[in-house]
This record gives C-alpha cells, structure tokens and sequence, in this order.
C-alpha cells in the first residue's frame, strides 16, 4: 500500500480552498472563508432553509464475505481564532476494525468530542460518526459512513459558526479481506445497485496503485478513480484548480510589505511563501510542463 500517495491526496482535499493566493488574510478573497465539506451545527442549517448542511453521507458498495473487515477514518479541520485569524486544527476520528457481518445486524455509533475552548481558542465541537452495511446479495454489501455534526449553536454568524462546524470532512475506508466495487465504473452486473447508492455532500473513489480495491476516498470534491499528485509539483497550495507554475510566479511577485504580512500570518501560508522562493530555475522548468505519454490514434496507425 502506498500509504504516501494516499496522505498526498487526502491533504490536498483537507486543504482544497483553506487560504487562497495571495495568502494574506487582509485579501478581500480571504476575508470570508471558503471551504468545502463543511458540516455545520443542525440548528444552523434549519436557519438557511435547507442550503446548508450537518451531515454527510458516504455509501458504495464492497464485494466480500461477511468475515471481511471494515475500518473507517474521518479527518477534517477544527477552525480556531488565533491573532484575530482562523486556522486550521488537523482533526482524525478512526473506528475500530468492525467485521461487515456485525454491522448489518447493528450499526456501529460513536460520538465524540475536541477542542475544548480552553485549549484551542475555539469551540468544543461535537459529531456522531455511524458505520453500517446491508447484504444485497451473496457477498456484496452496501456500505453507508455517516458524519454528522450535532453540535449546538451558539452564534449563527458565519464567520463564527465556522468556529462550531467540521470543515474539509472526508473519510479514507479500508476492506481487509475483500474489494471496493468503483462507483464509477462498475462491472455491468452491479451497476444498478451502485446506482442505487445515495451520497450526499461526499464522492467515493477508489484510491491507491491502479488496480487496488481495498480502499475508497471519500471526498467533499469530485475526483476520479485513482487521483495522483502531479510528481512536479512542489506542495500543497491550497488550490487545485490552479496552475502551480501561475501561482508560484505570483507569489515571488508580492512586494515586500506583503510577503512579511504572510510570514506573520498562518503558518502553513509561510511555508508555502518560504517554499516558493527556495525554488531552483529547474523547478520552475519542470511546472512549465511535462509529457506522460504519447497515445496513436487508430485511424491514424500505420
């Protein structure tokens, strides 16, 4: 298992969107947060009508007996006010190693509890974490992972609400002993029943070697199966979307006042800043492009 590709991936996700170039918090594009999976307190979401939500919901379908076991682990941020800013606390809620029989009978259900204000500057946030299956037919099984925030809430600002969600939720599931079948490309005969499967808030993919199917990224983004880091890429920026060779010709752009008002910001926001400027020119080639591979098209075959 290629436990570092998978970590690479699933930063990305936790991080999609958490402080966007040009990392300054006094940036207009930074002055309100944008995040996605983010699970806000119940009693919020009945106050947008609807447009908000508490709970994501994950469900696929895996191939295997019922001695197979499942585990399930959850990550998200915990937003916390220091200095007049929020950052990022890196939150991970895994279950113990559950036999897929003995969640078909009984779901398995966890509450807990971090960051007491005392200790991190925020709130105290509260989630209830539910694992089940149910058997569709001989080895084959629906799996449902339910994140939900049952907090309550106590300013229904925005920008403090986030002080109350869980944000960037997604999960990483592992099978021991069977498959994940691709929500995405399914063999014919399963294609109904993954059809069927309902998500809300999340997009499960398989992750890991091409041709692995023991686990399954549950993300708040849309990805494809298998989802890479491009190996040039120097680290993480917080955007996707982006081009890395734009943003880090942007950065060593910033005038002087600006860059020291990212040093004395976040400090992931610095290290991106410290990163950028250590850059070889050699680097800076490799973002410039690179060729995978060349495919003939078969009309065009000699």
């Amino acid at each position: 298992m290629n436990t570092t590709a998978i970590e690479k991936i699933a930063n990305a996700v936790l991080y999609e969107g958490y402080l966007l170039y040009p990392y300054r918090s006094s940036a207009i594009k930074n002055q309100q947060r944008f995040n996605f999976g983010v699970l806000y307190p119940r009693e919020y979401c009945d106050l947008q009508s609807g447009a908000e939500s508490s709970e994501m919901r994950t469900e696929c379908l895996v191939h295997a007996p019922p001695s197979a076991t499942i585990e399930a682990k959850i990550r998200f941020l915990q937003l916390v006010e220091r200095e007049q800013r929020q950052e990022g606390i890196e939150r991970e809620i895994t279950t113990p190693t559950l036999a897929l029989d003995s969640i078909v009978a009984k779901p398995f259900r966890r509450r807990f509890t971090c960051g007491k204000v005392d200790d991190t500057g925020g709130r105290q946030l509260e989630a209830e974490l539910e694992l089940h299956a149910t058997a569709l037919d001989a080895d084959l099984f629906r799996l449902t992972v339910t994140v939900r925030n049952v907090a309550p809430l106590h300013d229904p600002a925005r920008d403090r609400v986030l002080l109350e969600s869980l944000v960037s939720v997604h999960s990483i599931l592992h099978v021991d002993g069977g498959e994940f079948v691709s929500s995405l490309d399914p063999p014919e005969q399963w294609k109904t029943a993954v059809a069927a499967c309902h998500n809300l808030g999340a997009w499960p993919v398989l992750v890991g070697e091409e041709g692995q199917r023991d686990l399954i990224l549950s993300s708040p983004i849309i990805l494809y199966d298998y989802p890479e880091i491009a190996p040039e890429s120097p680290g993480d920026l917080f955007d996707g979307t982006e081009i890395d060779e734009i943003l880090a010709l942007r950065i060593l752009t910033m005038t002087d006042a600006e860059k020291q008002e990212v040093r004395s910001g976040d400090d992931r926001a610095r290290r991106i800043l410290e990163r950028t400027e250590m850059l070889p020119p050699e680097h800076f080639q490799k973002l410039h492009g690179a060729l995978r591979g060349l495919r003939i098209h078969p009309e065009e075959a000699p």
